[in-house]
């Protein structure tokens, strides 16, 4: 009798374990799956072994269709490096304006060209962008893409256009140097606020 009462124990015991619901462990900070640095940064404005460019990065989660995935990561990559450079386009724009007023130019041909030019070197542009790296994180079914626009490239673009070489050549050179300065402001902009969020700190 007590061996019966003893199995009957043992089983009640061996159902209850089996019924508790284990907890489970919290999902990872990206950072702990040692990902590319550009997975941290995100989209914007930097300098890397090839030169300048911009930079957009898109995921795509929980599509069990790895090729489906794949292509909707590389869509928004290149959609958020659309963004970063309408950004960009739109501060260089402002600040070409705020100059010529300055310079007494007001609305004239010359402003107007200029923000023609610049409008079709944007479309123009934009149709040289490139995924240039993956990354997969099995765990949280993510895939990464990163999309990348050459800085050089864009401003041969710039160079060649029709309506830009019509410019006066001071038009010209004011407008190139301050894309310069804005991609490098950008950038300055970018690591201060990396640097606040403790990304990368051993790399100084």
């Amino acid at each position: 009798m007590k061996n019966v009462i003893m199995i009957t124990i043992l089983i009640f015991m061996g159902t209850a374990c089996a019924g508790i619901p284990t907890i489970p462990e919290p999902p990872k900070a990206l950072v702990e799956y040692d990902p590319p640095k550009w997975v941290l940064l995100g989209g914007g404005a930097w300098s890397d072994s090839k030169g300048k460019a911009f930079y957009g990065v898109g995921s795509a989660t929980g599509i069990k269709n790895y090729s489906l995935q794949r292509t909707i990561a590389d869509d928004r990559a290149r959609g958020d490096l659309g963004k970063v450079f309408e950004v960009y386009m739109t501060s260089l724009t402002k600040d070409y304006q705020a100059h010529t007023t300055m310079g007494g130019f007001g609305a004239s041909n010359e402003e107007q060209n200029a923000e023609v030019a610049l409008q079709v070197v944007v479309h123009q542009t934009l149709r040289g962008v490139v995924i240039v790296d993956h990354f997969e994180i099995p765990a949280r079914q993510e895939f990464l893409s990163l999309a990348r626009l050459d800085y050089d490239a864009f401003k041969r673009n710039v160079e060649n256009n029709k309506e830009f070489q019509q410019l006066p050549r001071k038009i010209r050179d004011d407008i190139k140097e301050r894309a310069d300065k804005l991609h490098e402001e950008m950038q300055d902009e970018a690591n201060r606020l990396n640097q606040n969020r403790g990304f990368f700190a051993e790399d100084e």
